[in-house]
């Protein structure tokens, strides 16, 4: 037999066998029969597949399930406790990790908080979130499959961090420093990717294939799906959108532009004007986006007509999105999502009197279900889908 062929067959029944587990995980419990039909895959290779599977102890088998006539199939189950992910939203002014199972579900998590912070600084408090979520993990077949980071910044293909300007990072190759430390596969992301991809999975998305996922936190970062897929751009660049002009001659950006649309609707750009507003003098000046949402909740005009103004400013820059995509749905995410009841009004009045007429009837508004979880969550799934679509014989732990 033939280098290629040999190397062909182990490609095929690789991906046979990816198919057969994701087969199982989407619809656990499954018969063999029920899997051969969803797959079609005949019966003999489904079994044999099965059976490594179980080996491999990512699925397990339960008693029979219902009979549609003759004996009553064994069901199959995906283990979802077979290993376990760490996902890490890495924000300006807050570090969140996470720890989820092979489905998404979190077992633990963690929450620092922080400002200003040099990079050593940030290195040492991601140890420590990602030591605290690993010891904080049940014992499972293979432990700790992988670790996920989004990162506010424009990430390489080859997860290089090449430019975070609101962290001041530039070429930082933080996966190298983590794979060295922790032995797993690291992914470094670009944190809005990360969040769309969460809430594809996990939130508002579920029901669309056309997503622009707008993260408003100290900064703005932009998620594309488009056709149902994580889309990046050529090497990875793309959804820098925080970035796009909506002020000629604007305030000056980190980024070494002006008039950035973050500069104007992000949370940042909400707590410079609380600073230079009554609020500050009334309240006093370290004012912070809880603050600002109590303020609000107690009624308070300044504080309300604040977030109208944030509100409005997002409206100008999502209707560019709208413009240029022609989207199902626009999500907004990350931590300014928790003010969504004094955003959305000015948002939604914004794009009501500046979309193209012939775009409102087709776009889906929605704050993110996930709210600061949508990155970490993300991040955490691609780990593990990374993991289930490789060879993991040799893997088990003792083998």
């Amino acid at each position: 037999m033939g280098l290629n062929q040999t190397w062909n067959q182990f490609v095929v029944k690789k991906g046979n066998k990816s198919l057969v587990l994701h087969t199982i995980k989407a619809h656990s419990p499954i018969s063999r029969a029920n899997i051969a039909h969803y797959t079609g895959l005949n019966k003999g290779t489904v079994s044999s597949l099965v059976s490594e599977l179980l080996e491999e102890q990512l699925i397990s088998e339960s008693g029979p399930g219902q009979s549609s006539g003759g004996r009553r199939p064994v069901m199959l189950h995906f283990n979802e406790v077979a290993g376990f992910s760490i996902g890490i939203d890495l924000g300006v002014n807050y570090l969140l990790g996470t720890l989820t199972d092979l489905q998404g579900n979190i077992c633990c998590e963690k929450m620092l908080n922080h400002n200003e912070l040099t990079y050593e600084e940030i290195e040492e408090r991601l140890f420590e979130v990602i030591d605290f979520l690993t010891f904080s993990a049940p014992k499972s077949p293979y432990g700790i499959i992988g670790i996920g980071i989004g990162v506010p910044g424009t990430v390489s293909t080859s997860g290089e961090v090449l430019l975070a300007p609101n962290l001041e990072w530039k070429n930082v190759d933080l996966k190298t420093v983590m794979e060295k430390k922790y032995d797993v596969p690291v992914t470094i992301e670009n944190e809005a990717n990360a969040g769309a991809y969460g809430e594809k999975k996990f939130g508002a998305g579920k029901n669309f294939d056309n997503i622009i996922y707008i993260s408003a936190g100290i900064g703005i970062g932009v998620g594309l799906i488009l056709n149902g897929k994580l889309y990046k751009g050529s090497k990875g660049f793309s959804g820098e959108l925080g970035h796009m002009t909506i002020q000629t001659n604007g305030l000056k950006c980190r980024c070494g532009n002006e008039g950035c649309w973050e500069l104007y609707a992000s949370e940042q750009a909400l707590l410079n004007a609380a600073k230079h507003s009554d609020l500050a003098a009334t309240v006093g000046n370290e004012l912070t986006l809880e603050d600002l949402n109590k303020l609000a909740e107690d009624n308070h005009p300044e504080a309300i007509r604040l977030f109208g103004q944030i509100g409005d400013y997002l409206g100008i820059g999502v209707n560019n999105i709208i413009n240029i995509f022609n989207p199902d749905q626009i999500i907004i995410g990350n931590r300014i999502a928790a003010s969504e009841r004094w955003l959305k009004d000015t948002l939604g009045q914004r794009m009501k009197t500046h979309t193209l007429w012939y775009q409102h009837d087709n776009i889906n508004l929605h704050f993110s279900e996930q709210n600061t979880h949508s990155t970490a969550l993300g991040v955490a799934a691609i780990s593990s889908e990374k993991f289930l679509n490789v060879d993991v014989e040799k893997k088990v732990s003792g083998v």
